[in-house]
């Protein structure tokens, strides 16, 4: 069992240990990949009703609560653009998935306080391989801009899940999920990890990972980024909600502090979610 957990300060650089566990496990955390004062800018960008916030939709569980999404499809130039064309994420997905990769997108999630819904378990492939992506050569990278423990629904993952293949999603309870009789298989032989994090902390897991997140049942908010990436090589083969291929224009990490465009978000193409048949989306 490889570790899967790293310390992180200074320049980043990807070890042998993280390919290692994403090859083996699935996943790695990252422990304070984006520092205090990276987040500090990020929060100047979402922490506003206005811009990013007001594309929020409500994603409702079947069980009597929502969480709330933005998601965009192209980073743009703002601050929360810098992040996802950074080398420390985009980079390192690069190196991770053995190619030039592009931005399919990122989602700020936000499970609010004694509010906030579940997610059921699933893979994230299991919603790209219907976008027309042939390959599961596809990643993630999450990062907590709240601290995120069991209560206020962490994420959960199977261990070396990655290497089940895709499961088959079918519709349950207003989501769309992995085939939970298959999953229920799966965790009488894979660990069951709840990733706690603290904020600018990182996990990059793989998009046939098995994750899921309870509701939030805590007097705290849980909001995270994922940013999401695909080989370019792995175009998909036909058009959908998410982007084809597009040249990404990474940046030095040094452009999330540097960045001082906040609120133009001009060239993100938020999602109209009636356009995306995995979920179902509420008005706000």
């Amino acid at each position: 069992m490889e570790i899967t957990d790293f310390p992180f300060s200074g320049e980043f650089e990807m070890t042998e240990g993280m390919h290692r566990a994403f090859e083996q496990e699935g996943y790695f955390i990252v422990r304070s990949l984006i520092s205090p004062d990276e987040m500090t800018a990020l929060r100047t960008a979402i922490d506003r009703d206005e811009g990013i916030r007001e594309h929020a939709i409500n994603l409702p569980d079947g069980e009597g609560r929502c969480s709330k999404m933005s998601l965009w499809n192209h980073p743009g130039s703002d601050v929360t653009g810098m992040l996802a064309r950074c080398e420390k994420v985009a980079g390192t997905m690069e190196k991770l998935l053995g190619g030039e990769v592009y931005h399919y997108h990122t989602k700020l999630m936000m499970k609010e306080a004694r509010t906030g819904g579940s997610h059921i378990w699933h893979q994230d492939y299991g919603y790209w391989y219907k976008n027309g992506c042939l390959y599961p050569d596809m990643g993630s990278v999450f990062i907590a801009v709240d601290k995120t423990d069991k209560e206020n629904g962490c994420l959960q993952v199977l261990r070396g899940s990655h290497k089940l293949g895709r499961i088959e999603h079918i519709p349950i309870s207003g989501q769309t999920g992995a085939d939970l009789a298959r999953v229920e298989e799966a965790k009488k032989v894979m660990e069951l990890v709840y990733v706690e994090l603290e904020p600018g902390d990182a996990l990059f897991f793989h998009a046939n990972v098995l994750h899921k997140s309870n509701r939030n049942d805590s007097d705290r908010r849980r909001w995270v980024f994922i940013l999401s990436y695909n080989l370019a090589r792995n175009n998909p083969f036909k058009k959908h909600h998410h982007p084809c291929y597009t040249p990404l224009h990474k940046v030095p990490n040094s452009a999330i502090l540097e960045c001082k465009n906040v609120m133009d978000f001009s060239g993100k193409d938020f999602l109209d979610p009636t356009a995306d048949e995995t979920i179902k989306a509420q008005p706000r």
